[in-house]
């Protein structure tokens, strides 16, 4: 799930920088590249896979 939301945060990175949109310093298409790197690094990282731990049966 985290890969898909990294996917749609570069997508919208790239909309800013390719129409030239000029927005305020938070929504700049370098940061929320920054933060497309950090959803996609946790979801590397096994956060947010949807994984639940090992489980044991009886």
């Amino acid at each position: 799930m985290l890969g898909i939301a990294a996917a749609v945060l570069f997508f919208i990175a790239f909309l800013i920088n390719a129409a030239e949109i000029s927005t305020n310093h938070v929504f700049a298409s370098g940061n929320v590249m920054l933060l497309g790197l950090t959803v996609l690094a946790l979801h590397v990282a096994g956060i947010g896979s949807g994984w639940a731990g090992r489980t044991r049966r009886r």
